[in-house]
């Protein structure tokens, strides 16, 4: 038994732990939930939770359905909420098939080997995403949408809902050994914003599916409902989770170059440029709903357009200010990602679309410093900008014909998402919206 392991065990025995609720992630980034008792969690170590894969979303067919949940005990964390009398503790788990292997269909093994990729390239992949999200008075089928507040961004409301949230939804998260950096109202009405310190990209993905339930959690608490859709309100920002991204060589920042145009390694505009080549065949990972292209449509510092700048927050990757004392910071942002993504997936095709073009070398085009917003079609297409796909179904279609998205999520991942996401605007372009309604009855 290794160090950790019994650590969790004997810290379990010490706190009184009544419940274990190991968790996974389906193909879609829905957070799956069993609960175990103490007395069966060194069994859980040593040979894992048998269930049904069949009935998880993406996992397995019916003759495939035996899989394995092994806890991962570096991932070992308490709960703090509900003020349950039996602790509660959790535990995420890596997903392996009946003789071992890992599962094909477990979004942290794709992320596990896609960073295992990078570490053969001598790199170390950190995240840092800053997540926004809406808490509206009433859930879904309790009437039309309203938000908690009307204030705007970076508003010192005296409204408390919003703050007191913030503030408790902190606490849990740091109880919990979740660090966050900055939190504050968003631009939009009942909009908030709390940003989760640098981490390793699989700490990270793990950190914002405990970020999410936790917030939901609070919500719940204080009687308000929280949503991570991308686009709730057509005349109000979109939720976005803009990602700074880093590549490290053991301690040393492979972004850095001291005396490079903005401090930027042949790494990094390698990096840059990668994502710029690839942004439209990872958008229907990164950005997965219908509802995630009214975001991308709508402005509100969401990117519609694929170039890259100096602090220029219309862009689709954005290069924060250099700080002279701080080259370690060195980093770059990637804006188009949305809070409902799975982080285990977009992580995943983010990091080897920046690989590829460390790879091959690719040549990172110039920048723009203008308000890609402002400009006309003409001027866009003078500098070189293509857009982003502008609906599920163009995403797609590049996905479709993506060796490197079937790489890196595998044949069966690929093709189940494929799949749903076929499916998902199949049935959404059968809709008949209130828009068409109000339009076209009138006239017609």
């Amino acid at each position: 038994m290794d160090k950790q392991t019994d650590f969790v065990l004997r810290t379990i025995e010490e706190r009184d732990i009544r419940f274990v609720r190991l968790w996974f992630t389906d193909v879609l980034g829905t957070l799956k939930s069993v609960a175990v008792a103490p007395a069966e969690l060194e069994a859980a170590f040593d040979e894992g939770l048998g269930f049904d894969g069949s009935a998880i979303e993406g996992f397995a067919r019916v003759s495939e359905a035996d899989m394995i949940a092994k806890p991962d005990p570096s991932t070992f964390s308490i709960l703090p909420w509900r003020g349950e009398s039996a602790g509660v503790a959790r535990l995420f788990c890596d997903i392996h098939m009946p003789d071992g292997s890992p599962s094909y269909a477990d979004p942290r093994w794709v992320l596990r080997r896609t960073l295992s990729r990078a570490a053969d390239m001598g790199f170390t992949f950190y995240t840092h995403p800053e997540v926004e999200f809406y808490l509206l008075k009433n859930a879904p089928g309790e009437g039309p949408l309203e938000p908690i507040d009307h204030y705007g961004y970076f508003d010192n409301s005296p409204q408390a809902i919003g703050y007191d949230f913030r503030r408790n939804a902190i606490t849990m998260l740091e109880a919990m050994g979740i660090s966050v950096e900055f939190s504050h109202h968003e631009g939009g009405p009942g909009q908030q914003e709390i940003d989760l310190r640098y981490a390793d990209a699989l700490s990270t993905a793990d950190n914002l599916m405990t970020f999410r339930l936790v917030v939901k959690e609070v919500a719940l608490e204080q009687g308000v409902y929280a949503t991570f859709m991308p686009k709730p309100f057509a005349d109000a920002p979109g939720s976005g989770m803009h990602t700074h991204l880093s590549l490290f060589e053991g301690d040393r920042n492979a972004f850095f170059e001291p005396g490079a145009p903005y401090q930027l390694s042949k790494v990094a505009r390698s990096f840059i440029a990668g994502l710029l080549t690839h942004a439209p065949e990872i958008s229907a990972v990164t950005n997965q709903f219908v509802n995630s292209y009214k975001r991308l449509a709508g402005g509100g510092e969401a990117p519609e357009w694929i170039c890259w700048g100096h602090n220029n927050r219309s862009a689709l990757v954005r290069v924060p200010m250099y700080k002279p004392t701080k080259g370690n910071s060195t980093r770059i942002e990637f804006r188009s990602l949305d809070s409902a993504c799975n982080p285990y997936l977009a992580f995943s095709v983010i990091l080897a679309a920046g690989l590829k073009g460390i790879e091959e070398g690719y040549e990172l085009p110039p920048g723009s410093e203008d308000d890609v917003w402002a400009l006309t079609p003409a001027e866009r297409r003078a500098l070189g900008m293509a857009p982003l796909p502008t609906s599920l179904n163009q995403a797609i279609q590049a996905m479709e014909g993506s060796e490197l998205v079937a790489e890196t999520l595998g044949e069966h991942v690929f093709d189940f998402f494929l799949r749903n996401k076929k499916a998902e605007w199949d049935e959404y372009r059968r809709q008949v919206n209130q828009w068409e309604i109000d339009r076209y009855l009138p006239l017609l």
